[in-house]
């Protein structure tokens, strides 16, 4: 059974997730911004356990929601839970927000994924943190 929780400021679940997926396992150092204080912040829960997250946020240079920090624990990878959660904030964006695009600034080594959810890259790419990211866009 699969669960989701949005509210607007970061919880307990979301901060180990992201800590274990971004730091721990990828070596990002700044993982937490000020973005976190404005965005709305998803955890997606298996079986009643925290699974994933995801946060999305509007981006007047984009202007445009923008989702972005997904990240779901290493034994729960390869079950749908990552597209599980961004088809969770696209219908936020969508019905709730009354958005017409998603966007997101994407790991290269994870444009696939995003092709496969109807994602389109464009722009160049650019630095995180020595990891190269692509911008994509996503009309709902």
């Amino acid at each position: 059974m699969i669960q989701f929780k949005t509210i607007q400021s970061l919880t307990g679940d979301e901060i180990k997730i992201r800590t274990e997926v971004f730091m721990h396992e990828q070596g990002f150092k700044n993982e937490y911004d000020e973005i976190d204080k404005i965005a709305y912040h998803t955890v997606l829960y298996k079986d009643h356990k925290p699974a994933g997250c995801c946060r999305m946020y509007w981006n007047e240079e984009e202007n445009s929601y923008v989702i972005g920090r997904l990240a779901v624990y290493k034994e729960y990878r390869k079950q749908g839970l990552g597209a599980a959660l961004i088809k969770e904030k696209e219908r936020i964006i969508k019905w709730r927000l009354h958005g017409k695009t998603a966007k997101l600034l994407a790991q290269v080594k994870q444009k696939g994924f995003y092709e496969k959810l109807g994602y389109k890259a464009y722009g160049k790419e650019v630095d995180d943190e020595g990891c190269p990211h692509i911008w994509m866009e996503k009309t709902l």
